[in-house]
């Protein structure tokens, strides 16, 4: 959401490579590049993040999150016949999934579904992390139907869990009930099921989703920026995030890694996160000699300048002249 008195101008895309976690690309997409149509903007940016990459690395499968718009280009057209691969990142497949069931708690009759949701959550993750294909996924995941009536063993197959004892603290579902009617159709959802195997490789976007709050620090949302600072501010923040992600964990005297609990609030509870050694910023000498450098060999900025044939300025100004940003991007 958009602060008060704020439009989104912005939106930042971000390449991140899926094994080392480095920041590969960015791209900053101005809402007077799309028309001021922000609704496009986020497919925009990948585009272009795609079509940069494509001529400087040999991409082979991308990960974002369930954007209708990135899917509807990837399930046909040149990146499909390109052989390249898109999964959809699980954090938001789960994310999604808890949101309508916890839609589907709220009507009557069916209120049972909400002490299953972080079950049925973590299931979904089991599943992805298990299945080698379609046919595996699904035969994992419709077995949750049968597991939820405390019924563990059936024609087609079993309950992998250990012998359980029931300690009372869930209701079985009925089979046929309201609750297990809802449950079935969001289990069974045609759209859902035509995307399992966009999660067979187990992909997932939190350390690109932490970049994006990173980029919070250079790009405060609450002030504007024109399009030359504000690409530079996030390329500063892409160098710190570089720089320091693979800071050693900070140790207590006896050895041990010291923690910090903080609390979301989302899920209503505290979780232990272990605390990096300080930051160096060992990279800024460099940079400044390298800025000193150029100042020293050219002829420095001038006064005036023109602007840069891509210069999103060039296309007037937008309705408000106090804005903020969009940040998204892909793995």
């Amino acid at each position: 959401m958009d602060s008060p008195g704020h439009c989104a101008q912005y939106c930042t895309y971000t390449a991140m490579e899926n094994e080392s976690r480095e920041i590969l690309s960015i791209i900053n997409i101005d809402k007077r590049e799309t028309q001021r149509n922000s609704v496009i903007m986020e497919k925009e940016a990948f585009i272009r993040t795609v079509d940069r990459l494509m001529t400087e690395l040999k991409l082979v499968e991308v990960c974002t999150d369930a954007h209708v718009q990135i899917s509807a280009l990837m399930n046909k057209g040149k990146y499909k016949d390109l052989g390249l691969r898109h999964s959809l990142d699980m954090w938001h497949g789960a994310k999604n999934l808890a949101k309508k069931i916890h839609t589907a708690a709220q009507i009557k009759g069916q209120s049972s579904l909400i002490h299953w949701l972080k079950d049925i959550v973590n299931h979904f993750w089991w599943c992805g992390k298990m299945a080698d294909s379609s046919h595996d996924f699904l035969v994992l995941w419709m077995g949750l139907l049968h597991h939820v009536t405390n019924e563990h063993r059936w024609v087609q197959g079993n309950c992998q869990h250990e012998p359980m004892e029931h300690d009372g603290t869930k209701q079985w579902f009925v089979r046929g009930s309201m609750a297990h009617e809802a449950l079935k159709g969001i289990m069974r959802n045609k759209r859902w099921l035509n995307e399992v195997h966009k999660y067979l490789n187990f992909r997932t976007t939190a350390e690109l989703e932490s970049f994006q709050n990173h980029i919070l620090m250079y790009a405060s949302k609450r002030s504007a920026f024109s399009p030359p600072a504000f690409e530079a501010r996030t390329l500063l923040a892409a160098l710190d995030y570089n720089y320091h992600k693979d800071r050693p964990d900070r140790m207590k005297p006896d050895g041990s890694k010291q923690f910090r609990r903080l609390y979301k609030k989302n899920a209503r509870r505290y979780s232990l996160y272990t605390l990096k050694t300080e930051k160096t910023y060992g990279y800024i000498p460099d940079l400044q000699a390298r800025i000193l450098l150029k100042r020293l060999t050219g002829r420095g900025m001038p006064r005036l300048r023109s602007l840069r044939p891509d210069d999103p300025r060039r296309f007037g100004l937008l309705r408000s002249s106090t804005c903020n940003h969009h940040p998204n991007g892909l793995m």
